[in-house]
């Protein structure tokens, strides 16, 4: 299975809707899309909605990691949310959770960035 992924705004945040598997094949397009983001539009901070993913691998992970530093050193926040429980526990397991945010929602996520 391959992944599908959208991208909305509201307001400044833009919010990634990434669906399906995102491995090896899937997550260099996540990382082009976040990309995207940080380097062609002034953005405040970017959520990844993770609701719809039903599989994660270290790849995945990588580009989460990879776009959380560049987001930071751009000084654009970047959080996770609603994870499904195997991607949740994947992110506690390797320690993701403690780099990037993880939030119980979307809206919470869009919330605490704009603060």
């Amino acid at each position: 299975m391959t992944s599908d992924i959208s991208i909305r705004h509201e307001g400044d945040i833009a919010v990634v809707v990434p669906v399906g598997e995102m491995d090896a094949v899937a997550s260099p397009a996540l990382a082009d899309v976040i990309d995207g983001l940080l380097g062609e539009q002034p953005v405040k901070g970017v959520v990844v909605d993770l609701a719809k993913v039903s599989f994660c691998d270290s790849r995945c992970i990588g580009v989460l990691v990879a776009a959380y530093r560049q987001a930071r050193d751009l000084g654009v926040g970047l959080r996770t949310a609603e994870p499904q429980q195997q991607v949740h526990r994947l992110f506690v397991i390797s320690g993701i959770d403690q780099i990037i945010p993880v939030e119980g929602s979307v809206d919470e996520a869009v919330t605490l960035l704009r603060a």
